[in-house]
């Protein structure tokens, strides 16, 4: 297989696991080497998501490591056979940034998705007004031709929602991201509308944490949980502004999902959440 000049999160993914799965097993790289026929630099590009790994060779190292996770190591295989096929998010390749058809992919992938989101709508709900004004308001402002392959680009991530067997989707969301009003009354009103609308479909909980809650919200932040075939393979994804972080470390893991549970041990229920969303939209 041809060494990757760069590698998507999803292939730095299962590389990672690989590493993980040596390291446990108190393998070195050369030893590896030796069993593959090759050389520890051609290890390291695996472990690093720089070059492709085929299912028997997978399985192989699977057997060397002595892992006997067989869930596991069939998730990391479906993972491995799957690095040929191109998603919707590749036709954006080379337009807008690389960690966001990142995004894109692990959505598509997740079995189970959940997130927490403090000022904005999680951007798989977003309408195309609201998106549009997101992004305009970006230091140093975008292009135009930038700004609208992102807007086309986040307005496909929203495909996940519909598709058939959709993923369950969880979202927490702040009051305070329900009153900022993106792109005025108009785009805000619409925005939530339509959450709204996305709340009644059942696949998909939309629950609000208001103002009104005391404590915990002071040390929670935006986040997207991604849920894997297999826990292990829970990724979560962290926006900040000096860019996107996928995280899934054990210890990162665990962190998150306590701060969900957190947040949704004082969220609304979902009918009191479609009020509460409703009577912020009536005062815009």
């Amino acid at each position: 297989m041809p060494l990757r000049s760069t590698a998507t999160a999803r292939q730095e993914r299962l590389g990672a696991e690989l590493r993980k799965m040596r390291e446990a097993a108190g393998i070195t790289a050369r030893d590896t080497a030796r069993l593959l026929g090759t050389d520890p630099a051609k290890v390291s590009h695996i472990e690093a998501g720089r070059l492709g790994v085929s299912e028997e060779r997978l399985r192989r190292l699977a057997a060397f490591y002595e892992c006997g996770d067989t869930d596991l190591i069939d998730a990391l295989v479906t993972m491995a056979n799957g690095q040929g096929r191109k998603g919707w998010w590749e036709a954006y390749r080379g337009v807008v940034p690389a960690s966001l058809l990142d995004i894109a992919e692990l959505e598509h992938h997740a079995v189970h998705l959940r997130t927490i989101q403090i000022t904005h709508i999680p951007g798989a709900f977003q309408t195309e007004d609201y998106t549009r004004t997101v992004f305009g308001y970006a230091i140093p402002p975008l292009p135009d031709n930038e700004l609208e392959a992102r807007v086309a680009h986040r307005l496909e991530r929203s495909g996940v929602l519909y598709r058939e067997a959709a993923p369950p989707y969880e979202a927490l969301i702040h009051e305070a991201a329900l009153r900022m009003r993106f792109g005025g009354s108009k785009v805000a009103r619409a925005q939530l509308e339509h959450l709204q609308e996305l709340g009644h479909l059942p696949h998909i909980s939309v629950r609000v944490i208001p103002f009104a809650v005391d404590g915990h919200i002071g040390s929670g932040h935006a986040m997207l949980y991604a849920g894997g075939p297999v826990r292990q393979l829970d990724t979560v994804e962290i926006d900040s502004a000096h860019g996107v972080s996928f995280l899934h470390a054990a210890p990162q893991l665990n962190n998150s999902r306590v701060l969900y549970d957190t947040l949704a041990a004082v969220a609304l229920d979902r009918a009191k959440s479609r009020d509460f969303i409703h009577a912020v939209a009536r005062d815009l």
